[in-house]
């Protein structure tokens, strides 16, 4: 009876752990979320109310800056990180003044704020990911296990970023480049912690896993009308499933990034160590 009781203890005590892993660890998401929910929040906001002589687009960069200061100030972000969220604005800025020049998708209200079409406030919803990306690294300490070299990830990222301009006028190449993410990145694990414990996720999964949340978080903006892609122009409607694939592979552009200026860093910390 008393060996019942025990293992009863034991159960309860495994679960109550595990409960409160997922809480700490679905808490750490969530404050890894704060730049774009802020963003999320600036469409609403920006949709429900206007301010007269000030069009929407300027308003919402207005807001992504005062966002991006308050999260340095309160030292949400550090500096190397609001680095990093600059890196991915300028990489998404050059991405957007392509695509909407190629008719991919249209921002048809207008700004003051405006190069080629573009509002400025876009690079904003690329570097949001990064943020996101920085974040969590850091508040899961994320470890990599077996992670490829520089000279085959870093490669492999601009080839996927190129394809996003030569599939307009070359076959898309992603047909070959999603299969080689699962080669490249085979045995690569991230690890992370929560609550002193380890877990381990085969990296190709995360990859997927976040771009799954951010097509769902893209139909959530175009909704509110941040940007329409042309079957939307008449009445909005889903995201194509087939831009899951697209936010999959710009995820592990993003990722790569990330990993190499941290690895970069690192190094940097540790040969000053030897001064």
């Amino acid at each position: 009876m008393r060996e019942l009781k025990l293992n009863e203890l034991k159960v309860n005590s495994a679960w109550k752990s595990k409960i409160e892993q997922l809480a700490h660890f679905t808490l750490a998401q969530a404050l890894s979320c704060i730049f774009p929910v802020a963003i999320f929040l600036s469409l609403a906001l920006t949709k429900a109310f206007e301010l007269p002589g000030l069009p929407r687009y300027d308003l919402l960069l207005l807001l992504c800056i005062l966002v991006q200061v308050f999260m340095y100030l309160s030292k949400l972000e550090t500096l190397d990180e609001v680095k990093v969220i600059l890196v991915f604005h300028l990489i998404g800025l050059c991405l957007e003044l392509f695509k909407t020049h190629s008719g991919s998708w249209s921002y048809p209200d207008f700004a003051y704020t405006k190069i080629s079409g573009v509002p400025l406030y876009s690079g904003f919803l690329y570097s949001s990911v990064a943020s996101y990306m920085c974040q969590a690294w850091r508040r899961l300490d994320l470890k990599l296990i077996r992670y490829p070299r520089a000279v085959i990830a870093f490669p492999f990222a601009v080839c996927i970023y190129a394809n996003f301009f030569t599939e307009h006028f070359f076959p898309d190449m992603r047909m070959f480049l999603i299969p080689l993410v699962f080669i490249v990145f085979l045995r690569s694990k991230v690890e992370y912690t929560v609550l002193g414990f380890t877990r381990t996720m085969p990296l190709s999964i995360s990859f997927l896993l976040i771009g799954l949340f951010v097509w769902f978080a893209e139909n959530i903006s175009t909704f509110l009308n941040a940007w329409q892609y042309p079957y939307q122009s008449g009445k909005w409607c889903m995201v194509h499933s087939s831009k899951i694939s697209s936010w999959f592979l710009l995820v592990i552009i993003s990722f790569i990034v990330v990993a190499q200026l941290k690895h970069v860093k690192e190094k940097l910390v540790e040969r000053a160590k030897h001064l």
